[in-house]
Order: C-alpha cells, then sequence, then structure tokens
C-alpha cells in the first residue's frame, strides 16, 4: 500500500446536486470560530500597543529598583536617564509626591551594581540652559554595605542643581542694593579709624591701625604660620599607610550618623544660633578673651611640645594592647563559668559561713594577740635562761672532790637527778608484787651521832642516836646564811652559770657529827 496520500483536487459542484454549496464558508467549515479569531487579533493589537508606551513586558520584575527622596523633583520626568560616571545605567519609572517632598523610583542595570548604604545622587540638568535633566548616581564606598532592592535613599543624601533661574531670582532689585550695602559697611569697615573705647580692648600692636592695616599685618606672621600649617598638615598624613584614609573613613562614619539624626541636627544648629546670640551679648568679653589667646599659646607651647614627645609611647602602648583587647571577649567568656561556680563558693552554707566564722573569732584573736605582746618577752626570757644557766648546769659533771669520796657516776647531772628518781620509785616497791611499802632503816649500830635539833625547838637542843658507820661530810655544804637573795627584776640569763665543783659544792663537815 502505498504512504503517499493522492493530492485531492478542486471541489467542482454538480448542478444536478440540492442542497447547500459546501464551497459557501460557515456552511461545513470545521475551523475556529469567527469571533474567536476577532478576540486574538483584538489582544494582539492591544498587547502590541502596551508594549509600544510601557516599553516593559507585563508580569515582569523591572530588575533593581530604588527610591529617592527629594526636596524638590523639578521637570524630572519618567524615562529621565540614570547615569554613574556619564554612563547610562537605568532610568527613572516614576516621580509622585511624598508631603512636602518627591519621591522618585528608578531602576539600575547590573552595569552599575552594586550601589552602597552611602551613596549619594543628585538631579542635574543635560543641557547648560535647562531642560532634559537626569539622575546623577554615586555608588559609594566598597566599605559601606550594599542596599537591596526596594530600599530608600534619604533625602539628607540627594541634591538637585541650582536652576539657572533660581539664581536670577535670587538677584532681584532688593537683593543686589543689599549686597551693595554690605560692600560699601565692609570697605568702610576696614578703612574707618578705631576710637580710644575701641583701642583699649584692642592687642598694642594694632592699636590706631584700622581694620585694612591690621590685616596688612597680619601677613608678616604668614610664612611662620604657613610653615606650622605645613607641619599639621604633613601630621594629617600619618605615620603609617592608610591613616589619613582611617581619618577620613571615621569623619564619614560620624557625618552618616549626624546625617541619620535629622531632628537632632536642627536642635543642634536651633541651639547653635542660640549661643551664638548669647556670644555676641558678650562680644566685648569675649574680644578680651581672643586677645589673651596669643600669650596663652606661647606658655601652652612648652607642654604641647611634651604632649607630642609622649603621644609615640601611647600610640606604640595602644598598638601593643590591641591583641590583650581582641582577647578580651573570650576571656570573659573563659572566666564566666569560673564566675558562677565562685558566686556559689561564696554562698551562706560555703565561704559565707567560714567568713563569719573567721569574723566571729577576729576579736578573740585579737585579744590573745595583745596579750601574747606581753607572754612572749617571758618565754623569750625563760627560754633565754634554760640555754644559758640551766642547760649547762644539768650537762655538768660532778666530781670526786680529788679522790676522796669516790661517789661520782661520771654522768652529767640531770641524769643523777633522774637516776635518784628512779631509785626513790623502787624504794617503795614490794619483792612480791602485792603492794607497795616503804622500807626504813631503823637505826642501831656501834656508832654514836648528834646532831642539832632543827629549827632549835625549846624541848632539846640536840638529837642523837646510833649509826652503823660514822658520816662522812655534807656535799655541798650549807651555806652558812641561809639562801643566797631571789630577785625578779633581774633576768636569768644575765647571771653566771653554777659551779657545782667550785668552793659552794666542796664537801662540808659531816651532819650529823660522831
Amino acid at each position: 500500500m502505498s504512504l503517499l496520500r493522492r493530492q485531492r483536487g478542486p471541489v467542482k459542484r454538480d448542478p444536478a446536486k440540492l442542497g447547500p454549496d459546501e464551497r459557501i464558508f460557515g456552511r461545513h467549515y470545521r475551523g475556529p470560530s469567527p469571533w474567536v479569531i476577532g478576540l486574538a487579533v483584538a489582544i494582539l493589537f492591544a498587547f502590541v500597543f502596551y508594549l509600544a508606551f510601557t516599553k516593559q513586558i507585563p508580569f515582569t520584575s523591572r530588575g533593581y529598583e530604588l527610591h529617592a527622596t527629594f526636596e524638590s523633583a523639578s521637570t524630572l520626568k519618567p524615562t529621565s536617564p540614570v547615569r554613574i560616571a556619564g554612563v547610562n545605567v537605568g532610568k527613572v519609572t516614576s516621580v509622585e509626591p511624598k508631603g512636602n517632598m518627591a519621591e522618585v523610583t528608578f531602576t539600575v542595570s547590573d552595569e552599575g551594581l552594586p550601589i552602597h548604604k552611602d551613596a549619594t545622587i543628585t538631579i542635574r540638568p543635560r543641557l547648560f540652559l535647562e531642560g532634559n535633566l537626569f539622575v546623577d548616581l554615586q555608588p559609594g564606598s566598597p566599605s559601606a554595605p550594599d542596599l537591596s532592592s526596594g530600599s530608600t535613599i534619604p533625602f539628607t543624601q540627594t541634591a538637585t542643581a541650582v536652576q539657572l533661574g533660581e539664581v536670577l531670582t535670587s538677584l532681584q532689585k532688593d537683593s543686589r542694593e543689599s549686597l551693595k550695602r554690605a560692600l560699601a559697611g565692609y570697605g568702610r569697615t576696614l578703612n574707618q579709624q578705631p576710637t580710644a573705647a575701641e583701642d583699649a580692648t584692642q592687642d598694642p600692636s594694632v592699636r590706631g591701625l584700622t581694620g585694612a592695616e591690621g590685616i596688612n599685618q597680619t601677613f608678616r606672621y604668614g610664612g611662620k604660620a604657613g610653615r606650622t600649617s605645613a607641619i599639621v598638615n604633613q601630621a594629617l598624613l600619618g605615620e603609617h599607610p592608610h591613616d589619613l584614609s582611617n581619618l577620613i573613613r571615621g569623619q564619614r562614619d560620624l557625618f552618616a550618623k549626624l546625617a541619620s539624626t535629622d531632628g537632632s541636627l536642627s536642635d543642634l544648629i536651633t541651639n547653635f544660633n542660640t549661643t551664638a546670640g548669647a556670644l555676641a551679648q558678650e562680644s566685648n568679653n569675649l574680644s578680651a578673651s581672643i586677645s589673651e589667646l596669643a600669650p596663652t599659646v606661647e606658655e601652652a607651647r612648652p607642654s604641647l611640645l611634651h604632649l607630642s614627645n609622649a603621644l609615640p609611647p601611647f600610640r606604640a602602648l595602644a598598638r601593643a594592647s590591641l591583641p590583650g583587647i581582641r582577647e578580651l571577649p573570650a576571656t570573659v567568656k573563659a572566666g564566666s563559668p569560673w564566675l558562677v561556680q565562685t558566686r556559689q563558693l561564696l554562698r551562706a552554707d560555703e565561704l559565707g559561713g567560714d567568713a563569719k566564722l573567721l569574723a566571729s573569732s577576729a576579736p578573740p584573736l585579737a585579744h590573745v594577740t595583745h596579750s601574747s605582746v606581753a607572754l612572749f618577752p617571758q618565754v623569750g626570757l625563760a627560754g633565754r635562761c634554760t640555754s644559758h644557766n640551766l642547760v649547762p648546769a644539768g650537762n655538768a659533771i660532778v666530781d670526786n672532790a680529788g679522790g676522796a669520796y669516790p661517789f661520782s657516776t661520771g654522768q652529767p647531772n640531770y641524769r643523777e637527778f633522774l637516776y635518784g628518781a628512779v631509785n626513790l620509785a623502787g624504794e617503795s616497791q614490794s619483792f612480791d608484787g602485792n603492794g607497795p611499802f616503804v622500807r626504813f632503816q631503823t637505826g642501831g649500830g656501834p656508832e654514836l651521832v648528834h646532831m642539832n635539833t632543827p629549827g632549835n625547838l625549846p624541848q632539846t637542843k640536840s638529837m642523837w642516836a646510833n649509826n652503823i658507820s660514822n658520816v662522812l661530810g655534807t656535799r655541798p655544804r650549807l651555806p652558812a646564811s641561809g639562801l643566797p637573795p631571789f630577785r625578779m627584776d633581774v633576768p636569768c640569763y644575765t647571771q653566771d652559770v653554777p659551779d657545782l665543783n667550785g668552793p659552794a659544792g666542796a664537801v662540808g663537815p659531816p651532819t650529823p657529827k660522831p
């Protein structure tokens, strides 16, 4: 079967066949309805006319769009171009009133982006003699944040070029007359001879001179002032790269902050006007103060020189402190947990209670300290007496008194004392452990001895007894005049160390006597 369809020839009407002619339109036509075709053609023409007038495809975004507020939009119209550095980057889409001002909406193409937050915008004429205005857009500094589409540039960052008509209107006949009078008055002021009262408040170097002559005298200081100004200008450049740019950036931020507070700035100007009026009322005192500025500056020059010399070390200190200052947030963050624990440690059941106990114990400790002031010297005296007198006397060895009485043990004196204490303790012990008792020798023996009655009792003057052997002697010798003197006002360590083997320690006569 052939895939090619045979071409259909023209339809011929059979005159003998009755019925409507199928070649007539609408009888047997199966295509679109005529009213649909007409509607489509009308819509097409409407769309073409819309594009011709609006030059924008409907239901599509205009792209990046900004708003700007002007005090006066002058004769600015929609479709006016928007330029950056003389190059068209967009156009004005609408100009609408906004209170006493005008709001201009405009677009910016991708070639003109980005636009920064500190951008400025000015309406300028394209022709010298006015007409055909355009919008001159300054995109701002790269360091400022970018403006998003739909943002508004405030009127503090907008301006309108002064029109020639405004200049001519300002210079009306009365304004010109006022200007001439002002210039004439300024000339008379410069050439007027001062009065004696006016000279009394002036510097002696300008007394009797006119204003113009005084101004001429200032030029003799011009060289020194220019040199000083050059030093100041050179100092403003800074000592390191980007010092001046950082200064300008800081001033820009300052002015931006001032511009963002328009109401406060207007109040500042109003208050400044009030202050200037008050200064005008005190013009004589102000003039006298200004005349004293020169001597004051001369007196302050050494101090300013010292201040200038101190600034480089202070600047170095500030730069050296920057790393530590940058670490302060991390330090504070790291110290916060420690502060929390410290706060808990200082609670009443922790160190707070200890502090209360210490506070209650502080007064008694103070009394102890005050009492120790008198105690410690006595303890010191006792220690010195022990180390200087008692210890050497205890370490002394009692000798055999020339061998006549071989009873010495050869041990230090303090040990013999301990031996005697042990012997006395053994005296009261029983041999079988059933209990202590004291054993005494009851006396008896071939040797008859006697001694004087202790205390010189009146009943008898002597006492007699029998002993196993005669008494050899008494050591140390009993003093003839009783005990040595005892004085509380003489320190012990100032006395000599007792000599146990000296004359006072010699063997005395036997008591009792045979």
